[in-house]
């Protein structure tokens, strides 16, 4: 009776696996899928992070049950929109509207500092690589240019000293890159002295430890809320949306942020940019 019972489980398919992560999808048809990212987690396998074994590609791909192929970037410590195509052809098609500059994408950031109200970042940047990619042979490569627009939704005073001031002041921004260069938002914030919260790279360490100590969170304070672009192959107007995940919009709520993040946000509610 053992033995029979032996022979038919050595027989049996063991059932699927079940995916143990997946990412909320805010958009999906036949061409493509756009999803929200949470911070921490790269887009895709990179030498800068080899011990890393988790990357939106996989998790997507797994999810859905088909390859799928980025069509633009975020940082790793970026939260927010990320598009994907289902095929070469749209992807191609799709990262040249954001090559061309026809894509619009907003963010919004927390930084030190007060910024001005509004205004125009105007400064060319150098050209960024990662160790695997191939490198002009000349050092000299000139500078790209780089545009990004900025408007001051918040602002607050801590009763912190992080610097030779009593207090410490942060502000809340909304971005619009009109460039799609390397970093080019923390590269930008950090060029006009208001780096972003939480950016290890090209922020204040000082500032970033009071964050951690006072809200818990330790991840870059950038976000992609939304995306407007051309749909590649349909030719229709498509604007996705996502929320601010919940760390930071822990610290929007403990600032007393939300009445300005939703006049930011300004999109219609995520289902209704989903199609099943």
């Amino acid at each position: 009776m053992s033995g029979a019972l032996a022979d038919t489980t050595a027989g049996a398919t063991a059932p699927a696996a079940l995916p143990t992560e997946t990412l909320p999808i805010l958009y999906r048809d036949d061409f493509l899928v756009a999803v929200h990212k949470p911070s921490g987690l790269l887009v895709h396998r990179s030498v800068l992070d080899f011990h890393e074994e988790r990357f939106a590609v996989q998790i997507l791909r797994d999810q859905i049950g088909r390859r799928v192929h980025p069509v633009h970037r975020l940082d790793k410590g970026t939260s927010g929109v990320l598009l994907f195509a289902l095929d070469r052809e749209t992807a191609a098609l799709a990262s040249g509207a954001f090559e061309r500059q026809e894509v619009r994408k907003t963010y919004l950031a927390v930084v030190r500092g007060h910024p001005v109200g509004e205004g125009l970042i105007d400064h060319p940047l150098t050209r960024r690589f990662d160790d695997a990619e191939r490198r002009p042979d000349s050092e000299d490569a000139p500078a790209q240019g780089a545009v990004t627009r900025f408007h001051r939704l918040a602002t607050t005073e801590l009763p912190y000293q992080v610097d030779r001031y009593p207090t410490s002041r942060y502000a809340l921004v909304e971005l619009s890159p009109e460039t799609g260069r390397r970093h080019q938002i923390r590269r930008h914030l950090k060029h006009i002295s208001h780096p972003i919260i939480g950016d290890a790279t090209f922020g204040k360490g000082r500032h970033n430890r009071l964050f951690a100590q006072l809200f818990g969170v330790s991840r870059l304070l950038l976000a992609c809320t939304r995306m407007q672009l051309t749909h590649p192959r349909s030719g229709t107007a498509l604007d996705l949306s996502a929320p601010l995940a919940h760390d930071f919009a822990h610290v929007v709520d403990a600032l007393g942020w939300d009445d300005a993040v939703k006049s930011s946000m300004r999109a219609t509610d995520a289902t209704s940019n989903t199609r099943r």
